[in-house]
């Protein structure tokens, strides 16, 4: 156990699955009175005399009062998620049962769980270090492979090995430095300090990759924001259409037609493309909703991580492009010139405008060349990295402290090479090893952990 907190000693109970009628529904409830409670609840079998990991049908009552037909799941700690006795109670999905089911719970003494208490016993009891515990969120709320993929990897404590090894080297030298300190009357050196330091260089390697891999890590937890920027008429509608493989936007050849911006979902090779379709912009227009639609979608142009800017190869010529892509470098965004309309040869258009590399012709009307807008998207924005076996960090608190760690290894290689003596050498090394503990969680506290867990599920 990894400290003592409020509320530690309690038993508590939750809805495991979501809100709302289905056909059954899961109640968790762990603690080291789970089973006499739950007991008290089920006269079919003395449940107290039952071995750990079985499954148990009969009818759930308080007094003479059916409650359910349920059937049980019994987990005697420590072989359980949460480390403690846990019983998992599956019964019908009316919201009315699980509520009397809770209810009953309670008055046998247990308490309602609050949001991720679970996952932080579980924690607490050493099944699962902190990076491990906000993966299992991670997981919960990923909605694609890739989301899916990383989650799972550090749920298994890819990151938290990587941190390990780290951490090993230091404690290692530490105690050398100490031990060093102890005999500072002899002049001894225990500590190899050319075999250090070349370790130290390895860890800011390591410490590096990590910090660079969440660029791809905000991508595949957060999605990519995409705007779709265009002159109005240039088919900016049906290319989301076209995208989406659906009617979402209303497509006319009148220009203006949208008024405001909608926003869309795509899912490319595992990675969340959120699609804005953005009003047309021009200069002048004398109607006023049309022109708060071509604010928004400035305003879209400039928070998107990626723009694809649309343009008619029909009617815009190469100086209107030049204009555009300056306007874009100075704005310091990031895009991808996309030529609409451009049915038949696409080399003739490519003669037609060489102010401008890697455009991309399509036809959004007639789904030209589409694959290979998606694949340009994909690739500009992933990097050509590959989404794997390999640790990506997504989590900002992580990158907040894996910065600091990289601070600290700085100071103790310079340290080193200054010349720094023993005990000061070791205060640092002592800083390093307090911010790896803040994201493995060896160093934390009661209140870090409540917000931690507070963004977790209730039944989590």
């Amino acid at each position: 156990m990894r400290g003592k907190f409020s509320g530690w000693d309690d038993t508590i109970a939750a809805l495991a699955t979501p809100q709302g009628v289905g056909a059954i529904g899961v109640i968790r409830v762990s603690g080291a009175g789970s089973f006499t409670m739950v007991n008290a609840l089920f006269p079919s079998k003395n449940l107290m005399e039952q071995a750990s990991h079985t499954l148990h049908v009969g009818l759930l009552k308080q007094g003479a009062v059916v409650l359910d037909e349920v059937v049980l799941a019994l987990f005697k700690g420590p072989r359980s998620y949460t480390g403690e006795d846990v019983i998992e109670i599956s019964c019908h999905g009316s919201n009315y049962i699980q509520e009397q089911i809770l209810q009953a719970l309670v008055q046998q003494g247990a308490r309602i769980a609050k949001p991720g208490e679970f996952t932080q016993r579980a924690f607490l009891n050493g099944k699962l270090d902190l990076a491990q515990a906000e993966a299992v969120a991670d997981l919960i709320a990923s909605n694609t492979e890739a989301s899916k993929k990383t989650s799972i990897q550090q749920m298994r404590g890819g990151f938290s090995h990587a941190l390990k090894d780290i951490r090993d080297q230091l404690l290692s030298f530490s105690a050398l430095i100490e031990l060093e300190l102890d005999f500072s009357q002899e002049d001894v050196e225990f500590a190899d300090r050319t075999q250090f330091f070349a370790l130290l260089k390895e860890a800011q390697q390591k410490v590096g990759a990590l910090l660079s891999s969440f660029a791809l890590g905000n991508v595949i937890k957060n999605g990519v924001q995409v705007a779709i920027i265009g002159k109005p008429n240039a088919g900016k509608s049906t290319l989301l259409n076209t995208l989406l493989n659906e009617e979402r936007a209303i497509v006319s050849d009148i220009a203006g037609t949208t008024r405001d911006t909608i926003e869309e979902t795509l899912n490319i090779n595992g990675i969340l493309f959120r699609l804005v379709d953005t009003a047309g912009i021009r200069e002048h227009t004398n109607d006023i909703i049309e022109g708060f639609g071509v604010e928004r979608s400035l305003e879209k142009m400039r928070s998107a991580d990626i723009v694809l800017y649309l343009f008619d190869v029909q009617t815009n010529t190469d100086a209107d492009l030049q204009e555009i892509t300056a306007m874009l470098q100075q704005e310091q965004i990031r895009y991808i010139l996309v030529g609409n309309k451009a049915d038949g040869d696409a080399g003739m258009y490519a003669s037609k405008y060489t102010s401008a590399e890697n455009i991309i012709y399509i036809s959004a009307r007639n789904k030209q060349n589409i694959a290979t807008l998606t694949q340009a998207l994909y690739s500009t924005t992933v990097q050509d990295a590959t989404i794997g076996e390999q640790t990506i960090i997504t989590n900002a608190r992580h990158v907040a402290a894996l910065e600091k760690i990289q601070d600290a290894i700085t100071e103790i290689m310079q340290g080193m090479e200054q010349g720094l003596s023993g005990d000061l050498l070791s205060l640092d090394i002592k800083t390093c090893l307090h911010y790896l503990g803040e994201i493995t969680g060896e160093i934390t506290n009661e209140d870090q952990l409540d917000y931690i867990f507070s963004k977790f599920c209730i039944g989590k």
